[in-house]
């Protein structure tokens, strides 16, 4: 599973912070538009992989404009977010893949759906996908977002981070630490974890870094 972006297009803010969970669950990296910020989104060189429309308050017109540009850019997928007493009008496209979810709808359900239209055949198991804050970690591409933003990290800081995130709120020792993660063959010394901790904390940002806890004599915890 690769990262993917999301443009989500609303009139209103109700599913906003909605938006924001989801992309922490997935993969993913979602731009929140407006219809009158549409044209900006889309002329900001992002590539999106899918466009998630709330149906609330849209104009035909503005539909129209909406399929022209998936239409235009690969046929990328539609998922529309409708109320329920509007499900008797709504139109579906059929030139390219479209879905639709019911405006009140669990987060469980939005994820599938949208998890499905980005990865078809292809999902990762939850297992792949650490969430911790605003970070995410994908143990499956070796991928680390901190606020949706991709962090530039080494194999080894990110074995360091992946290893401490799934291992929490136990110490380990950096003898531990240099075994588990750079291997029994590793010659350096014990130092080698506290330089790759102190990259670590300063590419992850604060409130990150406050879970990667120092125990005096022993080593590193990861606390949750």
């Amino acid at each position: 599973m690769h990262h993917r972006n999301i443009l989500y297009v609303s009139t209103t803010s109700r599913h906003r912070e909605y938006m924001r969970e989801l992309t922490h669950s997935l993969d993913a990296s979602a731009l929140i538009a407006s219809p009158d910020t549409f044209a900006q989104a889309i002329a900001s060189n992002r590539e999106f992989d899918l466009v998630i429309l709330d149906l609330a308050g849209v104009t035909s017109d503005f539909f129209g404009t909406v399929e022209a540009y998936l239409s235009d850019n690969g046929m990328m997928p539609l998922l529309l977010v409708v109320d329920k007493s509007a499900l008797p009008n709504m139109r579906i496209p059929i030139q390219f893949k479209t879905d639709f979810v019911v405006s009140n709808c669990s987060e469980a359900e939005m994820e599938v759906r949208v998890s499905q239209l980005l990865w078809p055949g292809e999902e990762s198991a939850p297992s792949d996908i650490v969430t911790i804050d605003n970070m995410t970690i994908n143990l499956a591409t070796y991928q680390v977002y901190v606020d949706d933003k991709p962090v530039d990290l080494t194999l080894m800081e990110y074995s360091l981070l992946s290893f401490l995130a799934t291992h929490p709120s136990r110490a380990y020792s950096r003898d531990t630490l240099l075994h588990r993660v750079w291997g029994f063959e590793y010659c350096g010394g014990t130092r080698t974890v506290d330089v790759h901790i102190r990259r670590v904390r300063s590419k992850v940002g604060p409130q990150i870094a406050g879970h990667i806890v120092t125990v005096r004599g022993i080593g590193y915890l990861f606390k949750l």
